[in-house]
């Protein structure tokens, strides 16, 4: 069986690691590559950066960020935020990213998909997708887009499964209901794409204690559970986390 991971999420926003709740109110915490190497440090599994104003500021993408990030930690570790072409990937890729993560540009351009996983293979491209809860989509969640700030057509189980066909190889599925509430993650929302899609999904939004990982690995049967206030604001440790999920007999990495 594979392990399940815990991967720390960095919100950044001009250069600065910044967090909010449900996309609004951030408060920046601090240096993105500083705080990348202390959760390298202290045991996290991946990172993943996103650049939370690229898109809706029509922004290029954060390569010097990303270049130095690579410098300072050894384990994989997911770019999105302003990446709107095969190009940008390769430009990410280079610089040290193992994963690539699109969102907004997937939307617009769903081939954007196809040609990655073309060109750097199904295990590089991930699709990040924001849910909100909306009864009027079949699904009962709508995707957003531009950090949250823009609604769209698309419903988020259709959108995850033209995605993974398409060849994404992973999904960050983040609930806009629950981030940064601190009050668990939306188990019912990451069990319905978990239990429609063949690929690792990563569950976002809502962690407050160690205790929502395991809900969320156990109800959820997420693969994989993002994590950030918990950690920022000096709440737990990635090792508390850790140590919680084993004695749940969740299998972990160590």
């Amino acid at each position: 069986m594979i392990k399940k991971r815990v991967i720390v999420c960095l919100d950044v926003r001009d250069a600065k690691v910044t967090k909010g709740v449900r996309f609004k109110n951030n408060k920046d915490i601090g240096d993105p590559v500083l705080l990348a190497q202390h959760y390298y440090e202290t045991g996290a599994d991946e990172l993943v950066l996103y650049d939370i104003t690229a898109s809706s500021e029509h922004r290029g993408i954060m390569i010097d960020v990303v270049k130095r990030v690579a410098q300072n930690i050894f384990i994989p570790f997911s770019v999105g935020g302003g990446v709107r072409s095969v190009y940008d990937m390769s430009l990410l890729l280079a610089a040290g990213a193992e994963k690539i993560s699109v969102n907004s540009a997937a939307v617009h351009n769903p081939s954007i998909i196809d040609n990655g996983a073309k060109k750097f293979g199904n295990q590089c491209i991930v699709l990040g997708m924001d849910a909100l809860a909306d009864p009027s989509m079949p699904s009962g969640y709508r995707v957003l887009i531009k950090g949250g700030r823009e609604k769209t057509e698309k419903d988020v189980r259709a959108w995850a499964i033209e995605a993974v066909e398409r060849g994404a190889g992973e999904i960050v599925l983040n609930s806009i209901d629950a981030d940064g509430t601190r009050q668990g993650y939306e188990c019912t929302l990451v069990k319905m794409i978990s239990e429609a899609v063949t690929v690792p999904v990563v569950a976002s939004g809502g962690a407050g204690t160690p205790q929502d990982l395991v809900e969320v690995f156990r109800k959820g049967r997420a693969d994989a559970a993002l994590v950030a206030s918990m950690l920022h604001y000096g709440h737990y440790t990635v090792s508390q986390i850790k140590d919680v999920l084993a004695r749940a007999c969740i299998d972990v990495r160590k």
